[in-house]
């Protein structure tokens, strides 16, 4: 049974932005009875929430606006930086507050836990690792936000339930009264930077996951960068408990990894939980973050060490997230489409050996200097998209490249070199290191295609793990 907005019953709420949250806010609105208006430029969206019964209105007249109880505003649609849309300049004028699918989910849903989770890398799996924990306890979990279920059609929680939800900045600066029980942070690299203005609009977008907590509540920070770190330190002057993490260094009261254990020291006796080897869908340094993360998280929620290190051995990894697609004549083929910047795919290239990269779409900022360590696994790299040939001057004299322009051909070419080379544990890796928008309208559809294809390549020995998307 979804969320149903009764708070509002009787008044007026706008809605700008009607992809799938912006869709589940206008039922979840006119099913707690209130008159909502409704634009998107698309006009299937539009039809959409008309059949829904919302009324279609351009919300560009700020009288309208001020006769409404607030906007509510899709996350990808900018409000400050690099210019607010005239819809919520607009509301700004009106004088009426702005604000995000998931703060309406708190306001209907106030006495349930939350968990939130934000950073620039890793937090879809760690979510998703959380939730699957916490389900395994047989704790009442719901799971959503920036990944998978839109909030407002997830089921209604209350003091015995627990919403596990993935915030990306995007979210984080909608919140008006959200607090999160336990918020988490994981890192932070330099990610949509034009958005926020630069950096420092970044990472305080990202610090607004800790924004309201009390002394009853748990920030968990890991501490491999030094921004986090900072951030930690800071924290500690506020009233939430501050609990740190680590992939890469003992960390005194915290969790921790060494050696490839995680290290528990949350009570201060250092306990050896958990081999990390024996998780095998988390591989890389990066995943071991993950897991800690996680970890400290649902220690900290009251569950058992043998249940959560129980959960980490059988989770079943997500989609597009160096995701084992197929083995075929010895050749595997890993699906890391989810890996949209540099950051995300160094920590993929440092998984493996013999790497026939896939690589390229459209550019972020950043560069590829986080790449550079890694070159060494890297046989050859096929360049698709947009980014294709600034992708092969940047990796010029580090890297034999080809411009194989679309995925298809990328794939066929890779998987013909890794077989004319015959070297053992060769790897075809879709990790783009770029967003997906030029040729795919998302990277979940770029990751699908992928599979779609590799499904397709001829070769004596298959073996399959996934099946192709529908």
């Amino acid at each position: 049974m979804p969320i149903t907005l009764d708070i509002y019953k009787g008044k007026q709420i706008a809605v700008m932005g009607l992809g799938r949250s912006g869709i589940a806010t206008v039922r979840a609105l006119i099913d707690g009875g209130v008159k909502v208006f409704a634009w998107d430029d698309n006009e299937d969206s539009r039809n959409k929430a008309e059949a829904l019964g919302a009324e279609i209105n351009e919300l560009s007249n700020t009288n309208t606006l001020k006769l409404m109880e607030a906007l509510i505003l899709s996350p990808g649609i900018p409000h400050t930086h690099p210019a607010p849309h005239p819809i919520a300049q607009a509301a700004k004028d009106a004088g009426i507050p702005i604000i995000g699918d998931i703060e309406l989910l708190y306001k209907s849903a106030p006495t349930a836990n939350y968990i939130g989770i934000t950073g620039t890398n890793g937090k879809s799996t760690t979510t998703a690792l959380i939730g699957h924990i916490l389900k395994d306890a047989g704790s009442k979990v719901e799971v959503g936000g920036n990944l998978g279920f839109p909030v407002l059609d997830l089921n209604p929680l209350t003091t015995d339930g627990s919403y596990v939800l993935e915030m990306s900045s995007y979210q984080l600066e909608l919140l008006d009264s959200q607090k999160f029980n336990i918020a988490l942070l994981l890192n932070i690299t330099n990610d949509h930077l034009e958005r926020h203005g630069g950096v420092e609009g970044y990472i305080a977008a990202k610090m607004n996951i800790f924004a309201r907590q009390t002394v009853n509540d748990i920030a968990i920070i890991a501490v491999d960068d030094d921004r986090t770190a900072g951030i930690a330190e800071a924290l500690t002057n506020g009233p939430a408990r501050v609990v740190v993490v680590s992939a890469t260094q003992e960390i005194s009261g915290g969790v921790y990894i060494k050696d490839g254990h995680i290290i528990d020291d949350l009570d201060g006796n250092a306990v050896d939980v958990f081999q990390m080897s024996f998780a095998t869908t988390l591989p890389g340094i990066h995943n071991a973050q993950n897991a800690v993360a996680a970890y400290a998280v649902c220690k900290l929620s009251g569950l058992d060490t043998k249940v959560i290190i129980d959960a980490l051995s059988d989770f079943p990894g997500l989609a597009h997230r160096q995701q084992m697609i197929a083995i075929i004549d010895d050749i595997a083929f890993v699906n890391d489409s989810k890996a949209t910047n540099a950051e995300a795919t160094a920590r993929a290239l440092a998984c493996y050996g013999n790497i026939y990269w896939i690589a390229g779409g459209v550019e972020k900022d950043g560069g590829y200097a986080d790449l550079r360590p890694y070159m060494q696994n890297i046989s050859h790299a096929f360049l698709i998209g947009k980014a294709a040939n600034n992708m092969a001057v940047a990796f010029d004299g580090f890297l034999t490249t080809t411009i194989s322009d679309n995925l298809s051909t990328a794939i066929n070419q890779a998987n013909g070199m890794a077989k004319a080379d015959g070297k053992r544990g060769s790897v075809v890796l879709l990790s783009p290191a770029c967003a997906s928008f030029d040729q795919f309208k998302d990277f979940e559809a770029r990751g699908d295609a992928f599979i779609k294809f590799v499904k397709a390549l001829p070769g004596v020995k298959h073996k399959f793990f996934v099946e192709e998307a529908a």
